[in-house]
């Protein structure tokens, strides 16, 4: 998808419109991260803070998925109702700035991108599938980008002789993603979350039961 959208970008209006909403999407995120990132990290990135947002969140994941089977399930088997937006190719730029804005709460600890992105998608009326597809591709920018900023922010502790170590990384990361992408997009795209929440919300009871009888600091 990624190299027929770069291919067709001076011809291909399905390519434009893809990349443009994929360039909105991101501006959200950017604008949020650089007013509030370090502000919302010094005041939330907390075990509490991050255990309620995992067992919120887990909440949040329990009752779209509720929403959305009762909603589109039964009756997508019968081909009777569809979701608003299908594929990403019907997404239009307000579609894709709504999706980057939700991709905002990623910003606070504990919270899930994908899971903003996704869950917030299908509230939206995107399809399973293109929810989930949308939110990987919105994941490549968003994901480089605070990666190339918290290098250049940490750039006088790095030194040449750290690059063998972070090539090694870097193509065992691409490889192993460049497997297991497409059985993840399928697996995430046909199943619901609910185990997902239900993760959520025992981890995060698990944090704040010892965190609170001082049994573990996860602070360390």
């Amino acid at each position: 998808r990624l190299t027929n959208t770069m291919r067709g970008l001076g011809n291909d209006e399905a390519a434009r419109r893809f990349a443009i909403n994929v360039a909105v999407a991101f501006v959200p995120a950017v604008v949020a991260g650089l007013a509030l990132g370090k502000m919302i990290k010094a005041a939330l990135f907390h075990p509490v803070p991050v255990a309620v947002a995992f067992i919120v969140g887990g909440l949040i994941i329990l009752w779209v998925e509720r929403w959305h089977h009762r909603r589109f399930g039964a009756m997508d088997l019968l081909g009777e109702r569809r979701a608003r937006v299908e594929t990403v190719d019907d997404m239009r730029p307000i579609d894709a700035l709504k999706v980057g804005l939700l991709q905002c709460l990623a910003l606070v600890p504990g919270t899930s991108r994908s899971g903003a992105t996704i869950i917030g998608g299908m509230v939206l009326g995107f399809s399973r599938r293109c929810a989930t597809e949308f939110s990987f591709f919105l994941g490549i920018p968003t994901l480089m980008g605070a990666g190339a900023y918290s290098v250049l922010k940490q750039r006088e502790a790095l030194n040449w002789s750290d690059a063998p170590v972070f090539a090694v990384g870097t193509v065992v990361a691409f490889f192993s993603a460049w497997l297991c992408i497409r059985w993840l997009i399928r697996y995430v795209s046909t199943h619901n979350f609910v185990p997902f929440a239900w993760y959520r919300i025992g981890f995060g009871a698990v944090v704040l039961i010892t965190a609170w009888g001082g049994w573990v600091d996860w602070r360390a």
